[in-house]
């Protein structure tokens, strides 16, 4: 199979399979076994993507995959771009894309069919999420949480724009609900209050197992007027094919897994989490979210639930988040006019939003200040950003120990390093008090030499590029071959 032929989620694992980029996992229980292993399988360098079957209590074949795009060579594979990238060709090959995905998909809207695989399997009425093996992701956890790598559609009233979010979802009702916690600032939560605003409800669907881009698509932020499903299109060069969910009409990917529509009301609230987050805490307490009422489940015979649980960095989706993210600040930050741009890294220890560091090669006094506080406030950077660091082209962006001793060697703590407050924060911000509004504080931090110093400012004590490549070229064996 070749990367063209991809149209879903199992020919994304055929496909991976074949490049020995997955292991199975047999026997495990739902309750927490599922979780943990991945957890595990997370901190592996390179980990590989996990398929468990034969899962306690469950017939085999109903599957949970997770750490689908933890890698570069998957997540190179799941946005089209080859598969045999590593770290650093998968960001060459990114430099320019989400600009082009953007400018493009106007282009490759959805394409609305009658029927697809999605449909192998509609249940109306007495409804049970749990008869899929949704586990328990966390020791802690609340309960069940059958959206991790999910994708929730919600639609503007006004204009029909398509908006689709990855956000989480907790089984409620013994199997029969299913809350959606999502962020108040996030297009989906806007979505929402105008049809509450407009008819006392708003209309829900959700796919549960779906090609690993729209994972990607759906928890990286696109432009609001965009729909996710055209963005996806333009990344694959064809366009998206969906059903019309038959209670709400708003659609779903044809060839996903397993999937939900219905409703949410303004009063239809369960409590909810508390949730392993992707801070690395339990962030929030229990309190009510907003519940759908599921009034259809649709599934393909033996459905593979898409499963991207967060954590403690490195978790399911920290290494995609931090590749996306760093691809689309640095292509904002190089069309928004700002010379110099050299690097952009959005680091998995912040969970790929939480510390940014930016490269700029300094043109003129107060450049570096400058590309710190624009960074800091992108649309594809504001939401939840504590750190902005601004590195010279010398320092490597992706590598957290060249940032930190520029920011240890380059940076007065007095002159350097300033703050803004009342910023956009969340309501998993382990620091946010409970009852208060999730605003957040962050700082620019210029680790970049001083500007009236770049003509003296000491010398680094390393040794040239030529002069390390002539070395490596003359003992690769023992130095790790020729870069």
């Amino acid at each position: 199979m070749s990367l063209d032929e991809v149209d879903d989620l199992r020919d994304w694992l055929t496909l991976a399979e074949k490049l020995g980029e997955v292991r199975t996992i047999n026997g495990a229980h739902w309750d927490k076994e599922i979780g943990a292993a991945s957890e595990v399988n997370y901190k592996r360098p390179s980990p590989p993507a996990l398929v468990f079957d034969d899962i306690v209590g469950y017939r085999s074949g109903q599957r949970v995959l997770t750490g689908s795009t933890a890698n570069a060579r998957r997540l190179g594979m799941t946005l089209r771009l080859g598969t045999d990238l590593d770290d650093r060709r998968l960001v060459e090959e990114l430099r320019t894309r989400p600009g082009e995905w953007v400018a493009n998909a106007h282009r490759f809207a959805p394409r609305e069919v009658d029927s697809g695989p999605l449909t192998e399997n509609v249940v109306t009425g007495d409804v049970n999420l749990l008869d899929f093996p949704v586990p328990q992701w966390h020791e802690a956890d609340g309960g069940r949480y059958i959206g991790t790598g999910c994708a929730v559609f919600t639609t503007d009233p006004e204009s029909g724009t398509l908006n689709a979010g990855a956000y989480r979802m907790q089984v409620q009702n013994d199997g029969r609900a299913a809350s959606i916690n999502i962020e108040a600032g996030k297009h989906g939560a806007a979505h929402v209050r105008e049809w509450f605003a407009r008819e006392g409800r708003a209309p829900v669907t959700v796919s549960l197992g779906h090609d690993p881009l729209l994972l990607v698509v759906a928890g990286t932020e696109v432009p609001r007027d965009m729909s996710e499903l055209a963005y996806a299109g333009a990344v694959l060069g064809r366009p998206v094919e969906v059903v019309r969910g038959e209670a709400t009409g708003l659609p779903l990917p044809a060839r996903a897994e397993l999937a939900v529509e219905g409703w949410l009301y303004p009063e239809r609230r369960e409590q909810e989490g508390p949730f392993g987050e992707w801070t690395g805490y339990y962030s929030g307490s229990t309190e009510p979210v907003l519940t759908m009422d599921i009034e259809r489940v649709y599934h393909r015979d033996d459905p593979i639930q898409l499963g991207a649980p967060p954590g403690k960095p490195p978790h399911d989706y920290s290494y995609m988040r931090s590749v996306m993210k760093s691809a689309m600040i640095q292509d904002a930050l190089v069309r928004s006019g700002l010379p110099g741009v050299e690097g952009v890294w959005s680091h998995e220890a912040g969970g790929g939003r939480q510390l940014l560091a930016v490269a700029v090669r300094q043109q003129y006094a107060g450049h570096a200040r400058q590309a710190g506080h624009l960074t800091s406030q992108l649309p594809s950077a504001a939401y939840m950003n504590k750190f902005v660091i601004v590195v010279d082209h010398d320092v490597d962006p992706r590598s957290l120990n060249e940032v930190m001793w520029a920011v240890c060697t380059r940076s007065d703590p007095v002159q350097d390093i300033e703050t803004i407050s009342r910023t956009w924060g969340s309501r998993v911000d382990p620091l946010r008090a409970p009852g208060l509004p999730p605003f957040n504080t962050r700082a620019v931090i210029d680790a970049c030499r001083p500007w009236e110093r770049l003509a003296d400012f000491p010398r680094v004590a390393e040794a040239s590029r030529e002069l390390t490549d002539h070395v490596m070229s003359r003992w690769p064996d023992a130095l790790g071959g020729a870069r």
